[in-house]
């Protein structure tokens, strides 16, 4: 059984680089690689337990959007993240088995790829056209069948992770959507939009239960007559009776970007929500959030970064990491106690959330 995270305890593991800023990362199942996708069209597949990097080359433009499909093969322990051969601390642990799994990526002109993410070295085994436009987010259901893409066409889709087949498409939102979570009893899916509404659908039927107002994350500056916000990370808790958002708010120069990160933390049966303080003032947006363990993390940056963690239970702030610069997203390890993020400088770096 792995140990419970202690935030205060957080620090790098492994602090690796790419030639070019980066805008999203995940682990696979098995939590032997780290993938993250850069702003020149490449995704960089790490092995973290040796720091083999490989280029997986098929998109064109930019990628943010990144999810598996597989069966979860042996976790890799984070312990043996500590001394890997990357860093010349000796050997780690036996690695484990990766069982085959899908990847499948979405880019900035509408294209959906499928890799053999496992593979030596993975190549597009199918590319679906799937948005006019950036494709913003990717998300897979629980059970791995249904793939769901969001864009910024304003437009929902699902398709079938087997064959690329197109299942359904959700209409409803008036402007770019930009993320989506199944919920985990797989009968609920949530979208949401750059004005800050979150549709909630019902899976089986396709129809609309309600909707769920963040608009603390957004704002019309009239002064630049610009639109700002949306909805920049979303996640359920494991239970699914939590429902996490974060983007930016206080938004003072929509032209600069001017706010503060913001998090909402929604009660997934009454659809009420909850700010989540910061302890100190800073300048940036909320690119990524997760609830797990009991805490509510978030990440996200202007220069630099920041690392945010909550109590969910009453919201409680409990600290904050510096990160070396604007960070764009964060992954959790599939053990539980680390995460990596992906910055704007190309480090794609690894975090222990335990005890030494």
């Amino acid at each position: 059984m792995l140990p419970a995270i202690d935030p205060l305890t957080t620090r790098m593991l492994l602090d690796l680089r790419h030639t070019a800023s980066l805008l999203g990362c995940r682990f696979d199942p098995s939590g032997r690689y780290l993938f993250a996708a850069g702003q020149d069209s490449a995704i960089l597949r790490i092995d973290i337990t040796t720091g083999k990097k490989t280029i997986l080359a098929g998109h064109t433009s930019w990628v943010r959007g990144l999810a598996f499909v597989a069966a979860p093969s042996p976790i890799t322990p984070v312990r043996s993240f500590a001394k890997p051969a990357l860093l010349g601390g000796g050997g780690v642990e036996p690695l484990p088995e990766v069982n085959p799994f899908l990847m499948i990526s979405g880019d900035y002109h509408g294209n959906l790829i499928w890799w053999g993410g496992h593979e030596p070295i993975p190549k597009p085994l199918r590319t679906v056209a799937a948005h006019s436009g950036w494709i913003r987010a990717v998300a897979v259901s629980p059970d791995g069948c249904t793939v769901a893409t969001c864009g910024n066409d304003n437009l929902v889709k699902l398709w079938s992770s087997a064959d690329g087949r197109h299942l359904h498409t959700f209409e409803g939102h008036n402007c770019h959507v930009y993320n989506m979570a199944f919920h985990p009893d797989r009968r609920r899916f949530v979208s949401a939009d750059h004005h800050g509404i979150i549709k909630d659908w019902d899976l089986p039927s396709g129809k609309l239960v309600r909707e769920l107002d963040s608009k603390l994350l957004y704002k019309y500056d009239t002064g630049f007559m610009a639109h700002i916000g949306g909805i920049r990370g979303m996640s359920f808790d494991a239970a699914g009776t939590a429902l996490a958002c974060c983007g930016v708010t206080n938004v003072s120069n929509a032209f600069a970007g001017v706010g503060n990160p913001g998090v909402l933390v929604f009660d997934w049966l009454s659809g009420k929500s909850r700010t989540l303080a910061l302890k100190d003032a800073y300048t940036g947006t909320g690119w990524a959030v997760h609830i797990h363990d009991g805490f509510v993390i978030a990440a996200g940056g202007n220069v630099d970064g920041r690392a945010w963690f909550w109590k969910l239970a009453d919201a409680g702030f409990v600290h904050a990491v510096t990160l070396p610069v604007n960070t764009r997203d964060l992954a959790l390890h599939p053990g539980g106690t680390a995460f990596a993020i992906a910055t704007h400088g190309g480090y794609a770096s690894i975090y222990s959330m335990v005890k030494a």
